[in-house]
């Protein structure tokens, strides 16, 4: 029997390219019926960076309300790539916005993030965008490559599109 896709879990960081990857998603969704859940995983503060928010920023309640405001930036970003996707998409296609079925932003590293989230949420496929640094880039040490190496179903990581030549 042939393996079913049924709940795709699409991650980004908002770059370009993973608004294309963003176009396979949907592109497979529609091709399988499949459902897509989008997360968005911002990378938690390193020791340094917590560090310096200390130094910088004295009052606790301060520091609370930046990293708050920090998770909230991420939503209104994704909230807008999401919508400037569906807005610029054929209006025959617009309807498989349906297919959305979850969109979170979430806090934690991101490799680890990805995949408790693909256990949880149960999904059949990972899809995400290379760096964009390009294809060489991610294999050799990366998001991606630490999702490909660890997942234990199939991945897709989207190369970002060679440039146009007028």
């Amino acid at each position: 029997m042939l393996p079913q896709v049924k709940k795709i879990l699409y991650c980004t960081d908002l770059s370009k390219n993973a608004s294309y990857a963003f176009q396979y998603a949907v592109y497979l969704a529609r091709e399988t019926s499949a459902d897509i859940h989008v997360l968005k995983v911002v990378e938690r503060l390193s020791s340094d960076e917590k560090l310096t928010l200390q130094s910088y920023v004295l009052n606790q309640s301060s520091r609370e309300e930046f990293l708050h405001q920090r998770l909230n930036h991420a939503r209104e970003r994704l909230r807008q790539r999401q919508d400037y996707f569906w807005e610029h998409i054929a209006p025959e296609e617009r309807a498989l916005r349906t297919k959305i079925v979850g969109c979170e932003v979430v806090e934690g590293y991101p490799e680890q993030t990805i995949l408790a989230r693909s256990r949880e949420l149960e999904c059949d496929l990972i899809i995400m965008g290379a760096h964009e640094k390009g294809w060489f880039h991610t294999l050799l040490g990366s998001v991606a490559k630490n999702v490909l190496r660890e997942s234990r179903i199939p991945t897709l990581i989207v190369p970002r599109p060679e440039k146009q030549t007028a």
